[in-house]
């Protein structure tokens, strides 16, 4: 009978050091992170869904615009530099390469932008179906990747209050000790709002 109270009590140590340390904040770090990460993936998504549907535009619009070569290169090539550019979830402690990446994508958005605005000297081009089918799905990816971007910094902003704040930061500074707080994704004002064009 000995043995039993023995193993009953250990039982009862092992679940209550178990509860203890589940309840203290234990997990709030990874969880964060985890958290983040899964947001960024979906940041990265809404980039990639973007960048699928540019060559498209981009062959629409040279039907009707072949004069405005210089937009449609510039186009191009933002897209080419947006699409190498690549941040993995490693890479979110590193504010340069979070840079990088924003930098790259604002200049897409800038020049996704003056793409549209051409299309306001080609009334046959504001009035082709696939070409307006292209630029509401763009419209929808912009606003989808300002959504993703919202998301993303509040993740961010969690994850790195928790590293700083008490329990997290006794976690942080013992068991966590190698997270680093993410680089906070700042966009600026022209990249939260979509292209739009006027009909």
């Amino acid at each position: 009978m000995s043995g039993f109270w023995a193993r009953l009590r250990t039982v009862v140590v092992v679940a209550g050091v178990a509860f203890g340390v589940a309840s203290c904040g234990y997990n709030n770090i990874p969880t964060l992170e985890e958290s983040a990460k899964a947001k960024w993936a979906e940041v990265e998504n809404q980039y990639q869904r973007r960048a699928d549907l540019i060559p498209s535009l981009v062959e629409t619009v040279k039907g009707y615009a072949k004069q405005e070569k210089d937009v449609l290169t510039s186009v191009t090539e933002a897209r080419a530099k947006a699409t190498s550019i690549h941040v993995d979830a490693g890479d979110l402690t590193d504010p340069a390469k979070v840079k990088q990446l924003q930098d790259a994508q604002n200049a897409l958005s800038g020049a996704l932008g003056r793409l549209l605005a051409v299309s306001e000297n080609y009334p046959d081009l504001k009035s082709n179906q696939n070409f307006l089918a292209l630029q509401s799905q763009l419209e929808g990816t912009e606003n989808r990747i300002a959504v993703a971007r919202k998301d993303y910094i509040a993740a961010v902003q969690a994850y790195n209050t928790e590293l700083r704040t008490f329990p997290g930061v006794l976690w942080a500074s013992t068991a966590f000790r190698a997270n680093k707080p993410m680089a906070e994704f700042t966009a600026n004002d022209t990249a939260q709002t979509p292209p739009v064009v006027k009909f």
